[in-house]
């Protein structure tokens, strides 16, 4: 009998091959052109003469997520209500993964989310007062509006830590916010748009904790492109997504709540009918019983194909390794500050207190943006903050180009 292999096992036995082949030692651009580049043949045949450096925005997509894709989509079509059997079981195998690369002791505790804000919101939601929440201003939209919103409706007391002079964020800063009167501290480990890397994370968890408040953690920044380990942390909660590099695109996000909180009874208004004990019995006992753990924070009918879509990342990543790619990105961004130094051209990035992009300062980033573009160098910029991310698949001489067309631009 002829078994077809199926889209899932292909995934997984070709990262894998990948991986094996890349070996153990530290990555090479040698190796990677040689070996992954051919994973990603769609879209750098698509993108062909740009020098992508907006990798901290949008992921470049392997090309096995196309097949990923069909997957579910091949089971609605052959299926149609059965087809739940199959996307449940990947919604599953999605927490799992992702509990993985975030150093998660269980995967319920990784609630789906379609956003990062959607997460912040479950976790407000916990409180049944108005909680004193403290955050940084350095904050990305997703989280920065809910958080005013709900202070304008008087939801929260929102307390801002304002940056320094030079645009960081200082742990002593974040300390004396938290005082002995917060119930819930806001950080992310990777400031959007600087770059900078709360190195001292511990330190403001145990501040928090000490003052009996709860800490979330942004990891959109940080996930994929830097060891996280939440558990090893102790922080209570954690947001994120694959948008960026984890390669998943939009829409496939997560809140981590941490397993204490889920064991001891912490519940979110949050919630939908797939939170239920038992969802699929359509019982509706007074009041509601909800599933125990994680399990008991999810919403209602999940969207499916995001699941999917981040499948071939996540095991890229995990395959990889997280501490590999780290190195090797600081070597990229290493030798872009070289050559852009070679110049003239100041800028801030390649250590251990720098999230995976180079930053750029200057009052006119985003007008160098636009015509940075016409020169064929995609790149953005948050203010004046002019954002340069190589991934793995940049090569040395996109490096080297990309500085020569910036200088170009910022004499022009």
């Amino acid at each position: 009998m002829h078994v077809v292999e199926s889209p899932e096992h292909s995934t997984a036995a070709t990262i894998e091959a990948t991986a094996t082949a890349l070996g153990t030692g530290p990555l090479t651009e040698a190796a990677v052109q040689r070996h992954v580049a051919p994973l990603f043949a769609r879209v750098l045949a698509a993108r062909r003469g740009r020098i992508h450096l907006a990798n901290h925005s949008l992921g470049r997509p392997l090309d096995l997520t196309a097949a990923d894709v069909a997957e579910a989509l091949a089971a609605w079509y052959e299926r149609m209500g059965g087809a739940w059997d199959a996307w449940n079981a990947e919604i599953g195998a999605y927490r799992a993964r992702l509990a993985a690369l975030l150093g998660a002791a269980r995967p319920d505790a990784v609630i789906p989310k379609t956003s990062a804000g959607q997460g912040l919101r479950a976790v407000l939601n916990t409180f049944d007062g108005v909680p004193r929440v403290v955050a940084t201003r350095g904050e990305f939209d997703s989280l920065d509006v809910i958080l005013r919103e709900y202070a304008r409706r008087g939801r929260i007391a929102l307390t801002f830590v304002e940056a320094s002079a030079d645009g960081g964020f200082e742990t002593a800063g974040i300390v004396a916010a938290i005082g002995r009167r917060a119930d819930l501290v806001v950080v992310s480990e990777v400031i959007f748009d600087t770059g900078q890397r709360l190195a001292e994370l511990p330190s403001i968890v145990a501040a928090a904790h000490a003052a009996g408040a709860r800490v979330l953690v942004d990891t959109y920044h940080s996930l994929g492109v830097l060891p996280v380990d939440v558990d090893a942390l102790g922080v209570d909660f954690a947001v994120g997504g694959s948008y960026k590099y984890l390669r998943g695109g939009p829409g496939a996000c997560f809140l981590y709540v941490a397993p204490r909180h889920l064991d001891a009874g912490l519940a979110t208004l949050d919630i939908g009918w797939y939170a239920k004990e038992q969802p699929f019995a359509y019982a509706r006992p007074e009041p509601p019983r909800f599933a125990a753990g994680g399990d008991g924070w999810l919403e209602s009918t999940p969207a499916v194909l995001p699941f999917y879509q981040a499948r071939a990342g996540q095991v890229f990543t995990r395959a990889v390794g997280v501490a590999r790619l780290r190195a090797f990105s600081l070597a990229q961004q290493r030798r872009l500050l070289e050559s852009l130094a070679a110049h003239r051209i100041a800028a801030i990035g390649g250590h251990e207190r720098h999230g995976a992009f180079v930053v750029v300062r200057h009052d006119r980033a985003v007008d160098l943006v636009a015509r940075l573009a016409t020169q064929g160098v995609i790149a953005d910029a948050r203010g004046p903050c002019l954002r340069l991310c190589p991934d793995l698949l940049t090569t040395e001489a996109e490096l080297t180009a990309a500085a020569e067309r910036l200088a170009a631009v910022v004499g022009g």
